[in-house]
Order: structure tokens, then C-alpha cells, then sequence
């Protein structure tokens, strides 16, 4: 018995010192989240206590009918309802390796009926065996049992807890996931909500256009009547003016491609859109306070999700590597046993119970095993680089949007002067025309360049305003 033994401890812990001879993981080291700079603008200093991406949405939108929109769509949107069930399956894969902890026990009946070889061990000894005096042992054998069984595997190298732990890394990151989600998703809503105003701005300049291009035509007329002007004169205006009509219908069109496209991002079928269309240039963007750099880390989902992932990597790898350590396993059985029915009562003699410990570990053809920790360690890598990338996009982000704030309300500024001027200058030609002393090449001129102003003067607005939501949603506001 000592001798065996010897021989049981000598196979465990030449098992142990295989296992400890597990390959390492590459050490990896997070360099652009410690190079992050203090400001996003080297040549000014931002208020740390002033970070837009802390407003939640409600605050940061002031539009009763952008708000409205923004609710259907957090209800209904298809994507974001998707993200909702890959949180759910994270959570599953949490209580499933949580449930490795635990020892499974199951319960179960069985029958069976069994004739051995007489000139075997096994048949000569029931041939020989009597149950009592008298009685012989049947044959052929049956068997009939019910009772419970147990196995757990001894987590001695907290393998199963590492791979709960990265369970639990990857469902959090899914629920940064849904964040990332919501902030994206109030972004294109109010994006989209935005060149609509826009769109039924530019139909209303339009349609100013061709009223004034009709009175231009009409002016025209009389004058060549008059022998003030020519025919080519009447076409000329008859032209522009047939060319503002088809300029009407493609923005009805973009208009209606645009409605569709907020109403897929409501998850709902075509119907029309609620807004205000006469206060969309008088209206004043938000005031956007970036704080600082480091603040994106906490602010902001993907840079969350992707920190997250990056620990659930670490943790694989963990586990990985200590799939070359043996493992502990344990069974144990307790119920009742006999080759008859009726004898299934007699107790303790159809008592039949079991105890048994394992341990078992990688010796040879361990090929599988390594593959699965090389695995795990370049997506350990992997990881790190795309926690990496989200971090310096979403610094870049902020940075640019930062300087487009600026020059883009610069750049409104300025066309707003120009079509100030141009509406003067129109007028100045058209009286001009009447009184025959500019030609009719002036005023077409000078309408164009005022219309031209003026769909440029609404997309600056647009673009002002759909900024600001952008760097809000760079920030990290949306999703609270």
C-alpha cells in the first residue's frame, strides 16, 4: 500500500511541475492612454468641472419635438433593441460559468438485465453465490438502480473564477455597448432632424425664387413689348425660371428621403415628421464645455467597452494558461441498487453508493491546449491596440470638432453679411432693369448669387447646430 503510494504522489506532482511549466503571457503596456495629453488645445487650458458629456440628453436639447422623436426612437429602434438581446446573452455566459463553481447533481432511475459467460469470473462466481440459503442468483442478471450523482470540479488554480471573472469583463463591456449605442443613435436622430429644418428652409428660399424669377419674366415681357428688351431676354428668364421649378422638386424629394431616413431610426413605417420649421435660423446652438482629456475615459462608452474587453482578454489568457495545470475532479453516487424490484426496499442491504477523486492534468499532445493560449494572447494584443485606437480617435474627435465649432460659426457669420448684401444688391438690380439701365444678365446674375447665398447661409446653420450635437456625442453625452 505504501508503494502505491510513492507512485500516486510521484504522478501528482510530476503533473504540478508540468503545469508550471506553462508558457507565459506577452506583457503588454497601454502607452497612448498614458501619453494622453492634458488639453485638447495645447494653447488653452480647459475647466476640468465643465464637461458637456455629463448633461444628460433631456438638458442638452431644448427642441419639444426633437425630444419627442429622440424618446420613439430609444424605444423602438431596431439596433439598439438588438445590442439589448446581446447584453442578455452576455449575462447568460456570467451565470454559466458561474455555475462551473458549483457541483452538479442529477438525479436518475435505470434499468438494465445482464448475462455473463459461464466461464468467465464473473458468471462462475453467480453461479456459485447464493442471495439465501436455498436461493440461487438469477440468470441472466437484472438491474435496476435510482439515486443521486454529484461531480465538481476543486477549483485549485481559480481557473473557473478567472473565466467567470472575464464573463462578467465581457457582459459589463456589453452594456457599455448599448451606451455607445443610445449615444450614437440620439446623435444621428437629431443629426437627421436637423438637415430636414434645413431642407424645408431651402424649399421656402426656392419657392421665394420662382416668384421673384416669375416677376423678373414678366418685367421682361412688357419691356420687350415696349422694345426695352429682347427676346433672348424672355428666354433667358424662362430658363432660370424652369430650372428653379425642377431644383423644387429634387428638395421635395430630399425632403421625403429624409423624413424616411429619421422614421427608420424610429423603427417605424413612413408618416410624417413633427417640426418647426420657422425658428431653425434663429436658433442659438448649445454652448459645448469640453473639460479635459481624461475625462473621455470615463465619459465616454467605447473607450469604457474597449477597457472592458481589454480586461476579459487579460482574464482568457489567465485561464488559458492554467488549462496546462491538472485538475481536481470529484463523483460521488448514493442510491439504491438490486437485480430485483422488490429488493430496491431492503435496507441497507440495496444501499449502493460511491466516492471517487481525479486528478488529471496535460502530459502529451498538448498542441490543442497551446493553440487555445495563443489564441488568447493575441487577442489579449488585439485588444489592446483597439483600446488604444478608441482612445486617440475619440481625443482626435474632440479636437477637430473643437476647431470646426469655431471656424463654422466664423463661416455663418460671414454669409450671413453676403446675403445681406446680395438682397440689396438684388433689389438695386431690378430697378435698375425697370428703368432700363442694366441688362438683363445683371439680374440673373445677381438673383443666382443671392440664391446661392442663401442655401449656403442654411447649410451653415445646419452644419453649426449638427456640430455641436457631434461633439456632445464626442464628449460622451447621450446616453444618460
Amino acid at each position: 500500500m505504501k508503494i502505491y503510494n510513492k507512485y500516486i504522489a510521484a504522478i501528482a506532482l510530476s503533473l504540478i511541475l508540468v503545469g508550471c511549466r506553462a508558457p507565459m503571457a506577452t506583457v503588454i503596456k497601454d502607452e497612448v492612454k498614458e501619453n494622453l495629453p492634458q488639453n485638447f488645445n495645447q494653447e488653452e487650458q480647459q475647466d476640468a468641472s465643465a464637461n458637456s458629456g455629463t448633461t444628460p440628453w433631456r438638458q442638452f436639447f431644448t427642441d419639444p419635438n426633437l425630444v419627442s422623436l429622440i424618446e420613439t426612437a430609444l424605444k423602438n429602434n431596431q439596433e439598439l433593441l438588438i445590442t439589448l438581446q446581446e447584453i442578455e446573452i452576455a449575462k447568460s455566459g456570467v451565470l454559466a460559468k458561474k455555475g462551473k463553481l458549483t457541483p452538479t447533481v442529477s438525479a436518475g432511475i435505470g434499468a438494465g438485465i445482464k448475462k455473463a459467460g459461464r466461464y468467465t469470473s464473473e458468471g462462475a462466481g453467480d453461479a456459485t453465490t447464493e442471495i439465501e440459503p436455498g436461493k440461487e442468483m438469477p440468470d441472466p442478471l437484472g438491474n435496476f438502480e435510482g439515486g443521486l450523482m454529484a461531480n465538481w470540479e476543486i477549483d485549485i488554480w481559480k481557473k473557473l473564477r478567472t473565466e467567470k471573472e472575464a464573463a462578467v469583463a465581457h457582459y459589463l463591456s456589453t452594456v457599455e455597448g448599448k451606451n455607445f449605442v443610445l449615444s450614437n443613435l440620439i446623435e444621428e436622430v437629431a443629426d437627421n432632424y436637423y438637415e430636414l429644418l434645413a431642407l424645408d428652409n431651402q424649399l421656402d428660399i426656392i419657392q421665394q425664387y420662382i416668384k421673384l424669377q416669375e416677376r423678373a419674366l414678366e418685367i421682361s415681357k412688357i419691356q420687350k413689348e415696349a422694345a426695352a428688351a429682347t427676346e433672348l431676354a424672355v428666354k433667358k428668364f424662362e430658363a432660370e425660371l424652369a430650372k428653379s421649378k425642377a431644383a423644387e422638386y429634387t428638395i421635395r424629394q430630399d425632403i421625403t428621403e429624409k423624413e424616411n431616413e429619421i422614421n427608420a431610426l424610429l423603427g417605424r413605417y413612413p408618416q410624417p415628421i413633427v417640426r418647426t420649421k420657422e425658428s431653425f435660423m434663429s436658433t442659438m446652438p448649445q454652448t459645448v464645455y469640453t473639460g479635459i482629456p481624461s475625462q473621455l475615459l470615463a465619459n465616454r462608452p467605447d473607450i469604457k467597452q474597449a477597457e472592458l474587453e481589454l480586461k476579459a482578454a487579460k482574464l482568457d489568457v489567465q485561464a488559458a494558461r492554467k488549462e496546462f495545470y491538472p485538475s481536481l475532479e470529484i463523483s460521488a453516487t448514493l442510491g439504491l441498487e438490486a437485480f430485483k424490484p422488490s429488493y430496491l426496499v431492503k435496507l441497507p442491504e440495496s444501499i449502493a453508493s460511491s466516492l471517487a477523486g481525479e486528478l488529471a492534468g496535460p502530459l502529451i499532445n498538448k498542441s490543442a491546449i497551446k493553440a487555445n493560449f495563443q489564441t488568447a494572447d493575441a487577442r489579449q494584443i488585439q485588444s489592446l491596440y483597439e483600446y488604444d485606437k478608441t482612445i486617440l480617435h475619440a481625443y482626435l474627435d474632440v479636437a477637430n470638432l473643437m476647431s470646426k465649432v469655431k471656424n463654422i460659426d466664423q463661416y455663418y457669420q460671414l454669409k450671413s453679411q453676403e446675403t445681406k448684401a446680395l438682397d440689396q444688391s438684388i433689389d438695386i438690380a431690378n430697378q435698375l432693369f425697370k428703368n432700363s439701365r442694366a441688362d438683363y444678365l445683371e439680374v440673373l446674375l445677381n438673383q443666382r448669387d443671392a440664391l446661392d447665398a442663401k442655401m449656403e447661409l442654411i447649410e451653415a446653420k445646419q452644419k453649426q447646430l449638427s456640430t455641436v450635437v457631434d461633439i456632445y456625442k464626442s464628449l460622451g453625452g447621450g446616453w444618460k
